[in-house]
């Protein structure tokens, strides 16, 4: 979609990505996505903070809590797997305007079942919604990147990205801290829940009819209901062009190891840290603000060499969450044992603040890892395919995660340490990225040069 007034500064001029927050060929998809992250995380974190402290007496659950936490959390990825493909195919033969509205109009649906779990105290009935909020996540990821070419210019993609990964994790952190901080509540938090999420559901749904047109790229696409040869199907799509997969494995890795670190810094701030519910809150905004701030300055240092997409930030990014992960796991102060400090307390402490700058580090390179991944994703994906391609992702992303909750779960089983757990996941960071720059070269080369240690 190239017509339309020229951003600030002309075409390719000195111009900041947040003037696409005014445009409404990008401001509706930002707050539809914005707001469906949100409801995600908040009834998900919501329903997990009831199922392990208020389960036994509120639901009638008793030892079996642990076992149901992580099929809620299964139950959530689950459809990743079985529908990513179909939503992919979905994405190339419709409108993806008008698909966003019908993906919205199903979240209003899924929170009206989950008032109705509420109500009946319903287990079953909660994690059904959970397992279809699922589902609406599966929808909704692959026209959200695949519609952002369609209405973006090429070099405006970055800026894009930028702003929609720095919102995304805005939008999880919120809404984490939201549902737990609502759970936390008498019986009148469920009521709040409910609220707050139909509220968000049904401001996402009335903000998507403001998504400018986006004419499907394959009308005539033929929707296979096989999800295991589709699958294999999009994987297959992704293969032809060797830098767009190997960017969509990085990108995959980036999402394991950035769940792996989020999903271990509860224990790590208890049984390391020897810190509360609050420091795990604050570390959670330190990661959440580091790839925001790492994703939105993509844009500009991409113009540095006034490129559309620079593959060469991927390399930069990968050697600084390497060095800050090192650190995180090797600057670990040692087991906490005794009573867990407030807050207030764990400020004074020099190890607290080396963690912080650790992980806000690591976030920003992440964010300046991720986000030239995803816009080269979008740029050299056929436009017939492209939201197959984006399917291919998502189905990766999911497996790698899995991948390494179980790696992690039996790493841990064994008896080490958190520390060594992301001592392991550093190194493995570090060895998988020089693997990727190895097959495609082009992105050390492009570093090179954006370093301006190589001609252009």
């Amino acid at each position: 979609m190239n017509d339309g007034p020229q951003p600030p500064g002309g075409e390719g001029g000195q111009h900041s990505q947040f003037y696409l927050l005014r445009e409404r060929r990008f401001w509706p998809l930002f707050a539809t996505q914005f707001l469906g992250a949100f409801n995600d995380n908040a009834y998900k974190n919501a329903l997990l903070v009831l199922l392990t402290f208020g389960a036994a007496s509120w639901m009638g659950v008793g030892q079996e809590v642990k076992v149901l936490s992580n099929l809620a959390a299964g139950l959530f990825i689950l459809p990743f797997f079985l529908f990513s493909a179909t939503a992919g195919q979905l994405a190339d033969k419709f409108d993806k305007a008008l698909l966003a509205r019908w993906v919205k109009a199903l979240e209003i649906f899924i929170i009206l079942l989950v008032a109705l779990g509420f109500w009946l105290r319903s287990l079953p009935v909660l994690l059904a919604a959970l397992c279809l909020l699922g589902l609406q996540s599966t929808l909704f990821g692959p026209l959200k990147y695949a519609i952002l070419p369609q209405h973006l210019r090429p070099n405006e993609l970055v800026g894009g990205n930028a702003l929609v990964e720095a919102g995304t994790f805005v939008a999880i952190l919120l809404g984490t801290l939201t549902g737990g901080l609502l759970a936390g509540l008498d019986d009148g938090g469920v009521i709040w829940i409910v609220a707050i999420c139909f509220i968000v559901a049904l401001g996402g749904f009335l903000v998507s009819w403001h998504i400018p047109t986006a004419p499907a790229p394959a009308p005539e696409l033929k929707i296979s209901l096989n999800p295991l040869a589709e699958t294999l199907r999009c994987i297959g799509l992704a293969r032809r062009e060797r830098s767009v997969f190997q960017s969509i494995l990085a990108a995959s890795w980036f999402w394991a190891y950035g769940a792996l670190l989020l999903t271990q810094l509860p224990i790590y701030t208890e049984t390391v840290l020897g810190g509360n519910e609050a420091l795990v809150t604050v570390l959670l905004a330190v990661f959440s603000i580091g790839i925001g701030s790492g994703s939105l300055i993509c844009e500009k240092l991409t113009r540095r060499r006034g490129k559309a997409v620079e593959p060469g930030l991927v390399p930069i990014g990968a050697l600084g969450m390497t060095i800050f992960g090192l650190d995180l796991a090797l600057g670990a102060p040692g087991n906490a044992s005794g009573t867990l400090q407030p807050l207030a307390d764990m400020l004074h402490r020099g190890s607290t603040w080396r963690v912080f700058f650790d992980l806000l580090m690591l976030g920003g390179f992440g964010g300046i890892y991720c986000v030239p991944l995803y816009a080269l994703i979008q740029q050299r994906a056929q436009a017939e395919y492209r939201a197959r391609i984006i399917a291919a992702n998502n189905i990766l992303n999911a497996l790698f995660m899995v991948g390494i909750f179980v790696g992690a779960a039996a790493f841990l089983g064994k008896g080490f340490s958190i520390p060594a757990l992301f001592l392991c996941a550093a190194v493995l960071h570090g060895i998988i990225t020089i693997y990727i720059f190895s097959v495609v070269p082009e992105f050390i080369i492009r570093a090179m040069v954006w370093l301006g240690w190589r001609r252009e």
